[in-house]
């Protein structure tokens, strides 16, 4: 399979992505709703706006599964400092359950990606794919 670089990434991005979001959508997770959960346990307290640019999901697609995730008690949007323009996102005590979860889901499938591989040579990849993102973000 000499298909090249773009396409074995792309590959892999789409079977990792799939087996996420074959699990997480048992948790009744939506597409999206995952990494934003992921991207929330470090940076909860965020606005909005620092989840789309974090999450690469676009502005009115981050309002509507914000949406989702409060009807959910996933999350809750409060306006700080008498802002009414600036909602800021919290994870409720449901959203860390069901993050906790989530991630043991990534685990599971970076674990199933590593199959095989040695401690040291998980070590190389990531930190090659890391030098990689780097270059291309030049």
């Amino acid at each position: 399979m000499n298909q090249g670089l773009h396409y074995i990434i792309r590959l892999c991005q789409t079977l990792c992505n799939k087996k996420i979001l074959k699990k997480t959508s048992i948790l009744g997770l939506s597409p999206g709703q995952p990494k934003i959960l992921e991207f929330l346990f470090d940076h909860n307290g965020c606005e909005q706006k620092e989840i789309a640019k974090a999450c690469e999901i676009e502005p009115a697609t981050v309002t509507h599964l914000l949406v989702r995730m409060e009807e959910t008690h996933l999350i809750e949007r409060k306006q700080l400092n008498g802002n009414r323009r600036s909602w800021h996102v919290f994870l409720t005590m449901e959203g860390e359950r069901v993050n906790k979860k989530v991630f043991k889901i990534f685990d599971e499938v970076r674990k199933e990606a590593f199959e095989g591989f040695s401690a040291e040579e998980q070590v190389e990849t990531f930190r090659l794919l890391t030098k990689m993102f780097d270059n291309l973000s030049k």
